[in-house]
C-alpha cells in the first residue's frame, strides 16, 4: 500500500535545543493515528514540521511519492494536507453556514466575491450543507459561531478543515478545553469521518486515544520511543514509566 505521509530522519534544532530528532514515521491512508508523550515531547513541533509551519533543519516530508519538504503550507494544504490548532481560529461574528461555504469559495478560488455570487452558486449550499451533516452540526448552520458551546466550535473548526478536501488531516488537541461528555462526542464525530481522509491527532486524553486511535506514535524528548496499536503501546513498561503513569494523574 502507498503511505500518504511520511518522513525521513526529520529533525528541528533551534541552537542548542534539539525539538525533534531523527523522526522517521510512515502514515497509512485512512488511519486514525495518535501522537502522544508528556509535556515538551515534541508533539507540535512535528505538525509544524508536517504542515511546513516550521522548516526542517534536516530530513524530508513526502506526500505520496512527492518530496513536499520546501513547499509553503499553502501549496500543502493544495495537496490535501490540512490542520486545526490547540485554540480555535474561527469566522466568530459569521453563522457556521457562512464560515463553511466562505472556505468551500475559497477553496474554489471564488473568495473575493463570495457575498455577491454564493447565491448563484446552490451548489455551494448543498455541499456545505452535506458537510455540516456529516458532523452533525446541522441544526446550528444559522448559529453565530461565538455563541455556541466550545465543544461544537471545534467541530466547525474541523468543518472549516474538511471544506479544503483534505486527504490528510492533523489535530492538535482538538478535545482541549472541552468537558468530557462533549469531547467522546467529538472524538466520535471524528472517528466516523469517511476513511479516504487519514487522521493524525494530537490529544492527552489517553481515554480517547486507546477508543479511537488504530495506530499510536509515542514522542518523548524530541525523539520517537515507540509505535505500535493500541494494545502494544498499552502494555509497554517503557511508555507506562515515561508516560502513561503521569498522564493518568494529570
Amino acid at each position: 500500500m502507498t503511505m500518504t505521509l511520511r518522513t525521513e530522519a526529520l529533525c528541528k534544532q533551534w541552537g542548542g535545543f534539539k525539538a525533534n530528532t531523527d523522526i522517521s514515521l510512515t502514515f497509512e491512508p485512512g488511519a486514525r493515528h495518535a501522537l502522544i508523550g508528556p509535556n515538551g515531547a515534541g508533539k507540535t513541533t512535528f505538525i509544524n514540521l508536517l504542515t511546513g509551519g516550521f522548516p526542517p533543519s534536516s530530513g524530508k516530508v513526502f506526500l505520496g511519492d512527492e518530496d513536499i519538504t520546501r513547499l509553503a503550507q499553502h501549496e500543502r494544504v493544495k495537496r490535501g494536507m490540512t490542520r486545526t490548532f490547540q485554540i480555535n481560529t474561527l469566522f466568530a461574528g459569521m453563522t457556521v453556514l457562512e464560515s463553511v461555504m466562505l472556505a468551500i469559495c475559497e477553496r474554489r478560488g471564488l473568495q473575493k466575491v463570495w457575498w455577491e455570487t454564493v447565491a448563484n452558486h446552490a451548489d455551494v449550499v448543498e455541499e456545505a450543507m452535506a458537510l455540516l451533516a456529516t458532523l452533525k452540526l446541522t441544526k446550528e448552520a444559522n448559529s453565530i459561531t461565538r455563541s455556541m458551546a466550545y465543544g461544537k466550535q471545534r467541530l466547525v473548526e474541523i468543518a472549516l478543515a474538511l471544506a479544503t478536501r483534505p486527504t490528510i488531516l492533523l489535530l492538535d488537541e482538538p478535545a482541549a478545553g472541552i468537558p468530557s461528555a462533549e469531547s467522546k462526542e467529538l472524538f466520535e464525530v471524528i472517528a466516523g469521518l469517511p476513511r479516504d481522509v487519514t487522521v493524525l491527532f494530537i490529544e492527552h486524553d489517553m481515554g480517547l486515544v486507546f477508543r479511537f486511535a488504530d495506530r499510536i506514535t509515542v514522542l518523548v524528548g524530541g525523539k520517537v520511543l515507540t509505535e505500535g496499536t493500541p494494545e502494544e503501546i498499552a502494555a509497554d513498561p517503557r511508555v507506562k514509566e515515561v508516560y502513561l503513569g503521569e498522564a493518568e494523574h494529570a
